[in-house]
């Protein structure tokens, strides 16, 4: 079959969704509320359902009052019954796949469960609706003509009982049809190699001879990948390698502070980028509008939401809302419960909603990863706005930054330091560490406040990082590629002091 034909069926078979996504906008609690009764009623007979009393709840008040909101602490013990072999305790199909989650540095590694029906009505079908949604907003997409770069993460077997654990991305890759393979790049031997500075080449060998009309990863990760790839070429712009290149898939981190680096190396002003919101934990949401930073809250995938208001986040007043309470630009922590049986599950992301007709919203930061020593209430979204448009007024790029705290010492005001890592320097750092302070105080009002004539919080400091310092430091900690990410923030400086020992070691 010719390929524009292949394009045309595909495209036509895709937006044939359009119409049921259409339904969870209409109705959109009608289909929450129905959802997490099937999700109990299906859980009845498992071990937490018994423990419980799920056979006997019949609204979500009850749910609420019966089980309590959790963390991965909280279900570990469980988890493990599972990854050993016992089935039928959160969930009532088997499951064999555990997603290893590496949403932060910490040292504990999580295994998230994944379900048949995860995979299925979920992830599977998130990708199928990301395309649908691309699709139904560019008519003239030749997206099929060609494959899609995609940059995952590793596999590996937990030997003893038959369970599988990894990267999601690689559970994703080692389950999906053979025929899904023809549409991407590079092959799943490479997709799944775990050791990323032998991927990289490999994946740049597989991959610059095919028609590329898509690519697909965290934009961090995927910026090193193709600058290495233009290295590589002796090329000055990705679509001297791959002219039919039209959009890409990002998510995991923010976009704002690679957007300017990505722009010079697509220099075409249709280039489409469309953004998503997924975890080892399920996909969330997608943009569904070109050129919009808004994500849908996609209803329909087996997992139930809940919101705890970040203003009483942590304490005694702490509250949980469902999606029909939630308001305009206010900050929430998201509680799931899901076809992989988490239960009021705990994510750890922050999210606002930027309209509730239908649900979008825009990831804010996470739970844990904020700063907030004096009051200052500073999130990962303020930060990377900051430092975008720090960048752009200064004509710099930036690799990689965290920041923590400098704490009060006697009458020693606090402050904030910054870990930065150039692209290429700034000429003037004052002028760079001015506008990133002025921007902060501009997005937000409390840190104003604590900077307003230096009250409680003195001048930003900044680091200048040498080439390579977060490159190496996630090295050392045996976290490269694929899914793992600098914390932004922290409330405490752990991070930073890491960096700062590092500084000025040889980088290898």
């Amino acid at each position: 079959m010719a390929l524009p034909i292949i394009n045309s069926v595909a495209t036509w078979i895709l937006k044939k969704r359009i119409h049921q996504i259409e339904l969870f906008l209409k109705y959109p609690n009608e289909v929450q509320e129905e959802l997490l009764l099937s999700l109990i009623r299906a859980s009845e007979q498992t071990i937490i359902g018994r423990q419980y009393g799920f056979s006997s709840i019949k609204s979500y008040q009850e749910f609420t009052e019966r089980v309590p909101v959790s963390t991965y602490e909280d279900l570990e013990p469980l988890i493990e019954r599972t990854r050993k072999g016992e089935q039928n305790v959160f969930w009532n199909t088997p499951i064999k796949w555990f997603a290893k989650s590496s949403g932060t540095t910490n040292a504990k590694s999580k295994f998230i469960p994944v379900s048949t029906e995860a995979l299925e009505n979920c992830h599977y079908k998130a990708g199928k609706d990301l395309l649908s949604l691309y699709l139904n907003n560019n008519e003239e997409s030749q997206l099929f003509t060609g494959k899609s770069l995609r940059l995952g993460g590793s596999k590996q077997l937990y030997e003893d009982n038959n369970t599988f654990f990894g990267d999601l991305s690689a559970i994703l890759i080692d389950n999906m049809p053979i025929w899904a393979e023809f549409s991407s790049t590079p092959s799943n031997k490479v997709s799944l190699m775990s050791e990323w500075e032998t991927k990289i080449p490999a994946i740049i060998n597989e991959t610059i001879h095919e028609n590329v009309t898509s690519f697909a990863g965290v934009p961090s990760w995927m910026l090193v990948l193709m600058n290495k790839t233009l290295e590589a070429t002796g090329k000055s712009n990705l679509l001297e390698i791959w002219p039919n290149l039209e959009v890409y898939f990002h998510g995991g981190v923010s976009f704002e502070p690679y957007r300017e680096q990505y722009k010079k190396i697509l220099p075409n002003s249709e280039f489409q980028y469309y953004e998503i919101y997924n975890a080892s934990e399920g996909f969330f949401a997608i943009q569904d509008l070109n050129n919009s930073s808004d994500l849908l809250l996609m209803l329909d995938y087996g997992i139930f939401y809940e919101f705890i208001p970040m203003d009483t986040f942590g304490t005694p007043e702490q509250k949980t809302i469902r999606l029909s309470e939630v308001e305009l630009d206010k900050n929430y922590a998201i509680i799931i419960t899901t076809n992989a049986g988490l239960w009021r599950y705990m994510v750890g992301d922050t999210v606002r909603f930027t309209s509730l007709n239908p649900y979008r919203i825009r990831v804010s930061g996470r739970t844990k990863h904020h700063i907030n020593v004096f009051g200052e209430e500073l999130i990962v979204e303020n930060t990377d706005k900051a430092i975008a448009k720090a960048c752009k007024m200064t004509n710099t790029e930036v690799i990689d930054y965290t920041v923590a705290p400098v704490f009060m010492e006697g009458k020693e005001k606090g402050a904030h330091e910054w870990m930065i890592e150039f692209k290429n320097d700034p000429e003037n750092i004052a002028h760079f560490r001015q506008v990133l302070d002025d921007t902060l105080q501009s997005l937000n009002s409390d840190y104003e406040a604590k900077r307003h004539n230096n009250m409680t919080l003195n001048p930003l400091i900044i680091n200048v990082a040498r080439t390579n310092l977060f490159y190496d430091w996630l090295k050392e900690q045996d976290k490269l590629g694929g899914q793992h990410k600098i914390p932004r923030l922290s409330n405490q400086r752990n991070y930073l002091e890491e960096l700062k020992s590092m500084q000025h070691s040889v980088s290898t």
